[in-house]
């Protein structure tokens, strides 16, 4: 079965949903027949590089609250993410624009070093505080999951891979997806949001089903 899934390294539920993911995964029997693909989707494309500003601010201009309840927000979320086994600071993220990380996402994919670098990208984002619109960042980050610094710093250089992060995009919104993570499974099931390792298990199953079901009649 093929696993696409569509996320931002800037979405905490992204980060929920891959443990749990992968939670699920350490009991699916068929694991070893699943692959995962990690699609682009940005929740800004349109933000600058750097960004004025904290995520508690831009959170409460975002919805409308008072930074008391934004702040509340962020506790919600953080506990949520701590049941889950992901640690998240909301105090030391630096807003910015994931392009470039996108792009060294979809370079990591033809390597398979995608999975590694995500991991690396959304632990630097929500746990160390790293900016993710550097490229001497994005650089080190990458090379320290084994990637090449000379290939690496190439790609930022250029416009190498823009065009997939762009496909990627556009497919979403053929697939009519509104929000991330977005798990689509075979191009025939799809799941949204950071569910529960449970109920991935259930989608996990039910593809497989849909997956058996298919070659039995092809």
């Amino acid at each position: 079965m093929h696993l696409e899934i569509w996320s931002d390294v800037a979405c905490p539920f992204c980060y929920i949903g891959k443990r749990n993911l992968e939670t699920a995964l350490e009991t699916f029997p068929q694991a070893d027949q699943v692959t995962v693909r990690w699609r682009s989707f940005q929740l800004a494309p349109d933000a600058p590089t750097r960004i004025e500003g904290t995520q508690l601010e831009h959170l409460a201009r975002k919805y409308g609250r008072t930074l008391e309840e934004a702040a509340q927000m962020q506790d919600a979320m953080t506990r949520m993410a701590a049941e889950s086994g992901v640690e998240m600071h909301f105090d030391r993220v630096q807003l910015t624009n994931t392009y470039d990380a996108h792009r060294l996402l979809q370079y990591a994919h033809t390597t398979g070093a995608q999975d590694a670098l995500k991991e690396r990208l959304l632990r630097a984002y929500f746990v160390e505080g790293e900016h993710l619109g550097e490229h001497a960042t994005l650089t080190r980050l990458a090379t320290e999951t084994g990637l090449p610094e000379d290939r690496v710093a190439q790609i930022l250089a250029t416009e190498d891979f823009g065009a997939e992060v762009r496909r990627d995009i556009e497919q979403a919104q053929e697939f009519g997806l509104q929000g991330v993570p977005a798990f689509v499974l075979d191009r025939r099931f799809g799941l949204t949001g950071a569910q529960p390792p449970e109920v991935m298990l259930q989608g996990l199953q039910r593809a497989l089903d849909l997956h058996q079901d298919a070659a039995t009649a092809g």
